[in-house]
């Protein structure tokens, strides 16, 4: 694979992604992410604020990435909101795991799942079972067949975003810039 068909997103928006804002906004930005991510930390409160700010312009795509070789709970996160995401809770996971990342093991999960008013037991049996090992391991192949290398890995309208991603630098992009 030639490295001008690393910067461009492989894998287009599915049915099974996880989708916040419009479908019609005149920017999409797919992150794959890990929960335990330092920097995926800092870019969720960012992007958190975004959307309220200028929630038309933007949609944003979260794919799971976990680095589990350097963040030991960031597998479990990631099927956790994997889990989340089947009772119709991904998003409200999705913020708890970037709220409280320091607080990632099972049992932290768990009070999260039973603060999200979750069938508790299914999603504890989820988690022990790994039934969502599968999902969150073809998202992370994705984002090595994408070039992703490290976390957040950032495709902005289909383009490899490898630019600032602070509040300020993303409001300006996405308020000044002309849509494409």
């Amino acid at each position: 694979m030639d490295s001008a068909n690393l910067s461009r997103l492989l894998l287009p928006i599915r049915s099974v992604d996880h989708v916040h804002g419009p479908e019609d906004a005149p920017y999409t930005l797919v992150e794959y992410g890990d929960y335990e991510c330092p920097d995926c930390g800092r870019l969720y409160v960012v992007l958190r604020d975004l959307q309220q700010d200028i929630a038309s312009r933007l949609r944003i795509v979260f794919r799971q990435y976990p680095l589990s070789g350097i963040h030991r709970h960031a597998q479990q996160a990631a099927e956790a909101g994997e889990a989340a995401g089947a009772q119709g809770k991904f998003w409200e996971m999705h913020n708890l795991l970037f709220e409280r990342q320091q607080a990632l093991r099972t049992k932290d999960l768990i009070c999260y799942a039973e603060e999200l008013a979750l069938d508790v037991e299914r999603f504890r049996d989820e988690l022990e079972n790994k039934k969502y090992s599968d999902r969150v391991r073809a998202d992370f192949l994705a984002g090595v067949q994408n070039g992703v290398y490290g976390t957040p890995g950032l495709f902005l309208n289909g383009v490899r975003y490898d630019g600032e991603w602070g509040k300020e630098s993303l409001r300006s992009l996405l308020l000044n810039e002309r849509d494409s």
